[in-house]
């Protein structure tokens, strides 16, 4: 099971059990000031035990439900804005067996400082019980808002993933002026899995070459891949194209997360904005937005486009809509040329969570050894040139350290990856 700001992950029913979401539910309660909550799930086969049992434990703590039913994760985030509070029941990209919690204050997901409250056991004193009340959101309405209509009835397929964002992605782009081809609506008849990062994409991508634009969608609804002409586009670029459409709204402020493209930042500063990083994780990039009042930003490795006015989390179903409404301006196509001249690689290796941080310390004293600009804001992030970089950290999410790497020249990616592939594996030989 993981424990982050990510939220509780875990293998239902193996380390992940009923228990475990009573208590964590329990513990969520003491954050909760509005004494409201609402609660959506994706499409997974045990989000309704799991929602069930979590509003149980809600009410029983006097605080009053508000149902979503099934709903992106975005959705649940705008609501929570409401409400004071929020839990997805998801456990977003990871495999179908996985669920798991994610939970809300005041729009946005918990920092580090409140995680712990939600880990260690809270004795909540006894009240009269909570109601619960199923509700319909207005998200839909309010991102036309921020989008506005398109022109010309752009063609557009969009693949569900058999998540949550299939009503709400379908109707907001046909709403806006789309023509609209759905595919992979069911969870039980997907054709790929659900990450569309790590995915292939094959439907789609072949379905592309008669779209202006495809689509990709993870189970909740907060991750998007951008896919076009026959290609899957890296997920970087779908925070790319968030950006520019911010700049073109008259954005200049942003936050990107460490291990973001820095062809994104390079972009913002060619149009007069400035970047300042953050942790990776959707958390750490709005807890930094917060705190310096940045209009827009995001997390390149998961396709997240974030826009605080909106709303405090990662935006795939808004972001579709955005990039729609961008491909007849020249912005489009100039962030898409200028990103492509970039490669990047981003891989995994399985290590168990126990060994994550020596192996970071480890790493760490070699490659200061080796090289003069390292940051060790977020595991490690080495700064070969000013083109040319390489993470190493380890997940909030999974037992694996992550190895992100970026230059403008493709070979040089790929060796510098090989080798510190090579190194983490000797330092975790070394280490055990």
């Amino acid at each position: 099971m993981k424990k982050t700001i990510s939220g509780i992950r875990g293998v239902f029913g193996k380390d992940l059990n009923l228990k475990d979401i009573i208590e964590f539910s329990n513990n969520f309660s003491s954050l909760i000031k509005s004494q409201k909550c609402v609660i959506g799930r994706d499409t997974r086969p045990s989000g309704i035990m799991i929602q069930e049992v979590i509003s149980a434990v809600l009410m029983k703590n006097g605080i009053d439900v508000f149902d979503l039913g099934i709903v992106p994760t975005p959705v649940v985030f705008k609501e929570a804005r409401k409400y004071g509070a929020g839990i997805v029941v998801s456990s977003s990209h990871n495999p179908i067996e996985w669920n798991g919690m994610k939970f809300i204050i005041d729009g946005r997901g918990v920092n580090e400082k409140e995680i712990p409250q939600i880990i260690n056991h809270q004795e909540m004193l006894k009240s009269k019980i909570g109601k619960i009340k199923k509700i319909k959101s207005s998200y839909i309405e309010d991102a036309k808002k921020i989008i506005g209509k398109i022109k010309g009835s752009p063609k557009i397929a969009i693949d569900i993933g058999g998540g949550a964002a299939k009503d709400f992605a379908s109707d907001l782009l046909k709403d806006i002026g789309c023509e609209v081809q759905i595919i992979n609506e069911k969870l039980s008849e997907c054709s790929r899995g659900p990450d569309p990062t790590s995915d292939k994409l094959t439907e789609l991508v072949n379905i592309s070459n008669e779209k202006e634009i495809g689509f990709a969608f993870d189970l909740d609804g907060d991750r998007l891949v951008v896919v076009r002409k026959g290609k899957k586009q890296s997920p970087d670029i779908t925070l790319g194209l968030g950006i520019a459409k911010s700049l073109e709204l008259g954005y200049k402020k942003f936050v990107l997360s460490i291990d973001t493209s820095v062809s994104i930042e390079k972009f913002i500063k060619k149009k007069g904005g400035t970047v300042v990083r953050s942790k990776v994780g959707e958390a750490n990039v709005i807890e930094e937005m917060l705190k310096i009042n940045a209009q827009a930003g995001g997390e390149g490795s998961s396709g997240g486009f974030i826009l605080p006015e909106f709303n405090y989390c990662r935006e795939g179903i808004l972001t579709s809509g955005l990039i729609s409404s961008m491909l007849k301006n020249t912005g489009f196509s100039e962030i898409l040329n200028y990103m492509e001249s970039y490669f990047q690689i981003r891989e995994k290796i399985e290590i168990n969570s126990n060994y994550h941080d020596k192996i970071i310390e480890d790493l760490k004293n070699n490659l200061t050894k080796k090289y003069s600009k390292i940051n060790t804001q977020d595991g490690i992030k080495t700064i070969i040139d000013e083109d040319t970089w390489i993470l190493i950290r380890k997940s909030n999410t999974e037992d694996i350290i992550r190895i992100s790497a970026e230059s403008n020249n493709e070979e040089k990616c790929k060796m510098i990856v090989n080798n510190t592939k090579q190194m983490v594996k000797e330092s975790y030989d070394k280490i055990r």
